[in-house]
């Protein structure tokens, strides 16, 4: 008899989203986590969302998660990001209060019925037969369950750097996991060494602000989660500020560059591609002048302020020469020191697309221990692997999102058919589809499957239904009436610049113009809409080509996507297939045919002799 039905280890952004899921898809569910206080901890920045990562936590919202409600309730500043650019790369982006952050989502759990939280570090799995059953305890109590998820963070073996100064612990000077990786090395699975860091902090009575520049959140009102609305002032958001690194920065670092943990040689870990530190960016980027910085209040609560894009490794005292360096910071007192922090992940490759491990069954993880970095691609896993979990507890089909539907759909396919050498961020550039996967239509593109999953209530269902007629029926309204155009029209157009002739033209002509909108257009016309039906409908009227090309490109991905790889198949008997591919086809073993194209190493000649293989050996037996 086990006690659970899953256990969820690890109480980060991951863990959260997969406890409460998987509770609220009627799972018995235990979250384990070290210390009640860390639960949904930031680390590191205190920001919610920001490029495509704020499209993933719309997702979230749309699939019935925490993180958009949660962020919603406890920012002091949003804004979308490139809103001045096409709807495929707008996100939204908060400050959230690192205080009030955590005490709400941990409100959230406590809420949840089908959800214990207990304290407890996690050293060992119970394993029988190739089959994960449960936990053991660093002081050896056993609790079963039917399926763990493993959602560790970055506290396996975790080693705080500064300088030549190594820490054996966790953020926070937590204690961090010892035995755990080395239990999972043991049962076949492959570790790997990653690293991230995180800038010092600073006190905001030591900053001289006004040699910097301001940055407003915006003035109208957003939300991340389809089922709320904005409960803040919009006059009451904080300032964050934009500042500049400078030539005497750059000769501090370079002048101190070998004391790094980073360029000493103390590090072990690979750091993240596109999230480096100071020195790095330095290093790599010569030729540039100078580097932007933001300061970010990390809370309304206490006066300490977050230097975005300041990581570093350096020893302390070079770190207050660096920071002294910066225009406005010459008097700063830094609160809380810059560090790197090295953990173990294990190899993604190893994971089924539903983020199963492929060697022991029932066997779950999700965020930073499957190599991502960031709290929205953490608690997008956390969801996939929380539903996931429960479906398969249920004998039902597992969730798994395509490249067209989700970017969490991207963000998986990725990690367990590409894996990684560094910490995995989301990016719109990774995302072919980007067009289909916009902030404006996430609840449009998945609230529905979480309605079949039972993710999504009957009320949020019928939200979207109504929604979705209105779009259908203002779209019918467009087409089918025109506004005639005499010479008092005509210089409205033209007091705002705009060109038009006398005569009669649809509305949705009008709209089909870049620069009209239906907010100009109501002075012609009554349009009484909710602004994201407005929305949905300006956007398929000024970009539909676009979409319908993109559409068409996911559709031949999908006759793809159907070209089954059957689990049983050996790839020494696919004759003339390159060796490299052979390897990666053995390591990887894709699902179907689309994702073997996305291999590294397996070439279009590759595919087509595998393709040629699957219809002679398998066809013929159907």
């Amino acid at each position: 008899m086990f006690m659970y039905d899953i256990i969820i280890v690890g109480g980060g952004h991951a863990g959260c989203e997969a406890a409460n899921i998987s509770a609220k898809m009627g799972m018995k569910t235990l979250l384990l986590t070290m210390n009640l206080k860390n639960i949904a901890d930031m680390p590191c920045n205190p920001s919610i969302g920001g490029t495509a990562k704020g499209i993933i936590v719309r997702e979230i919202d749309a699939l019935g998660g925490l993180m958009g409600i949660v962020a919603d309730k406890s920012h002091f500043q949003i804004k979308m990001l490139n809103n001045s650019k096409g709807p495929a790369v707008r996100s939204l982006r908060c400050q959230a209060d690192k205080v009030l952050y955590p005490q709400i989502m941990l409100e959230y759990l406590r809420k949840n019925n089908n959800l214990e939280i207990k304290e407890g570090m996690v050293e060992n799995l119970i394993i029988e037969d190739n089959i994960a059953k449960g936990v053991i305890l660093e002081d050896g109590k056993k609790i079963t369950s039917k399926i763990v998820v493993l959602t560790t963070g970055t506290y396996l073996k975790a080693n705080i750097l500064i300088g030549d100064i190594n820490k054996e612990e966790g953020p926070h000077q937590e204690k961090r996991s010892n035995y755990l990786s080395d239990n999972l090395k043991k049962l076949g699975i492959k570790i790997l060494r990653l690293k991230t860091g995180t800038p010092p902090r600073i006190k905001k009575n030591s900053i001289d602000f006004t040699k910097m520049h301001e940055e407003l959140g915006d003035d109208t009102y957003l939300t991340f989660s389809y089922d709320i609305k904005p409960i803040y002032d919009i006059s009451k958001q904080q300032k964050c500020y934009l500042l500049y690194t400078n030539e005497n920065t750059h000769e501090i670092i370079k002048k101190h560059l070998k004391e790094s943990a980073m360029y000493g040689g103390y590090a072990k870990g690979i750091g993240p591609r596109y999230c480096p530190s100071i020195e790095d960016k330095i290093v790599r980027f010569a030729d540039k002048e100078r580097h932007q910085l933001f300061l970010e209040p990390e809370s309304v609560h206490y006066d300490e302020w977050y230097l975005q894009g300041f990581s570093t490794s350096m020893p302390i005292n070079v770190q207050e020469e660096m920071v002294h360096s910066l225009e406005g910071l010459e008097k700063a007192i830094i609160s809380k020191y810059a560090y790197a922090i090295e953990y173990d992940a294990i190899d993604p490759i190893q994971l089924k697309p539903n983020l199963e491990n492929k060697i022991i069954q029932n066997l779950f993880t999700a965020g930073q221990i499957n190599g991502t970095s960031g709290y929205e691609e953490a608690a997008g896993q956390g969801l996939l692997a929380g539903i996931n979990a429960a479906l398969k507890i249920k004998n039902k089909k597992p969730l798994i999102l395509k490249r067209n539907e989700a970017y969490i759909g991207v963000l998986i396919d990725d990690l367990v058919t590409k894996g990684v050498t560094d910490p995995y961020r989301m990016l719109t550039s990774r995302a072919e589809f980007r067009l289909l996967l916009r902030h404006d239509n996430a609840d449009l593109r998945l609230r529905e499957i979480g309605y079949k999953i039972g993710t999504i209530n009957e009320e949020q269902y019928k939200k979207l239904c109504k929604k979705r007629a209105d779009i259908d029926k203002l779209l019918k309204e467009v087409k089918e009436n025109n506004l005639l155009i005499n010479d008092d029209i005509v210089k409205i157009f033209k007091n705002n610049g705009y060109d038009i002739n006398k005569g009669s033209i649809s509305y949705e002509g009008l709209l089909k113009r870049p620069e009209i909108t239906f907010s100009f257009l109501k002075q012609f016309r009554s349009f009484e809409y909710e602004k994201d039906v407005l929305e949905q409908v300006e956007i398929e009227l000024k970009y539909g080509g676009y979409i319908k090309k993109a559409q068409k490109e996911a559709e031949k991905l999908q006759k793809i996507e159907a070209k089954q790889i059957p689990d049983d198949i050996d790839y020494k008997k696919v004759k003339n297939l390159a060796s490299e591919a052979r390897q990666k086809l053995e390591m990887v073993r894709p699902k179907t045919i689309a994702q073997a194209t996305r291999i590294s190493g397996v070439n279009p000649v590759d595919i087509s002799l595998l393709a040629i293989y699957l219809k002679k050996e398998y066809n013929e037996h159907e």
